[in-house]
């Protein structure tokens, strides 16, 4: 049987390898999340134990081990249209102001997990598209997350009856996907042609990403260290076109981190400007 503890040490040193990686803090108490997140790579990679594998992972012995344990940690789960108010003030106050200059809007999905806040985007748009024909320019969404198993999850487009279920109205999954003829939907092409999915570490520079007018960053910055946060948050500033705006999760905040965003209520929700 495969042995699936980890020790005090081994947990400390993979914590650091982790932080190092991507910026993620797990703390003193999440040794049941690697070994629940990792047990699986044990016998994948044909090793003893699960200590065997922390040892190969920290001393970089195997590179496709490495990049397998930081997707296994980075993967979360996610749904569609999740908390509901950033795709409403997105299609109702965002895109109407941003349309007003005439020029293609950019939006940055900066932790696209498994394809679905990107392809809520996409969605958004399309329905504001249909509902005012020729009102908006161009549009162009940028998916970016560091797990490559997760991009190519992306990239196919297809979701099984859970992952469906999981905010996506009955109306959307007509409009929005077709049958892949295994039990399972897909995006359809109008959706999928929305968006650009790509790789992407937010530890590390931007720049060959461009400029953006929406910056969706949620649910990500809880997982790193104060200084962290504030490098991340100072690197997307910079990556927003002037007056551009910015998404945390529910659950985040700016505060004591960075002065460069305006804080806006929206009833529900808070959204920020850059100022």
């Amino acid at each position: 049987m495969t042995a699936v503890t980890v020790n005090d040490q081994e947990y400390r040193e993979f914590c650091r390898f982790l932080e190092t990686q991507c910026g993620i803090v797990l703390g003193d108490s999440k040794q049941y999340l690697v070994r629940s997140r990792l047990s699986p790579l044990v016998n994948r990679f044909s090793l003893s134990s699960l200590s065997e594998l922390l040892q190969n992972v920290v001393a970089g012995r195997n590179r496709e081990l490495r990049i397998a344990a930081v997707d296994a940690m980075t993967t979360n789960e996610t749904l569609w249209f999740r908390d509901g108010y950033p795709f409403t003030v997105l299609a109702e106050k965002i895109l109407p102001e941003l349309a007003v200059n005439k020029r293609p809007i950019k939006i940055w999905s900066a932790a696209s997990s498994s394809g679905q806040e990107p392809y809520s985007m996409a969605m958004t748009v399309l329905e504001t598209q249909a509902k005012r024909p020729g009102f908006l320019p161009s549009i162009q969404i940028t998916a970016t997350d560091i797990s490559q198993t997760m991009l190519e999850t992306c990239r196919t487009g297809v979701y099984d009856n859970l992952a469906l279920s999981r905010g996506l109205s009955p109306e959307r999954r007509r409009m929005f996907f077709e049958d892949n003829g295994d039990g399972k939907m897909k995006v359809n092409a109008k959706v999928k042609q929305m968006v650009n999915f790509r790789p992407q570490n937010l530890k590390d520079s931007y720049a060959l990403l461009g400029k953006f007018d929406v910056i969706f960053c949620r649910n990500v910055l809880i997982y790193f260290s104060p200084e962290m946060k504030a490098k991340v948050l100072n690197q997307l500033a910079a990556s927003l076109n002037p007056g551009g705006y910015l998404f945390l999760g529910a659950s985040e905040s700016l505060t004591g981190l960075t002065e460069q965003f305006e804080m806006i209520r929206c009833n529900p929700g808070i959204i920020y400007k850059l100022k």
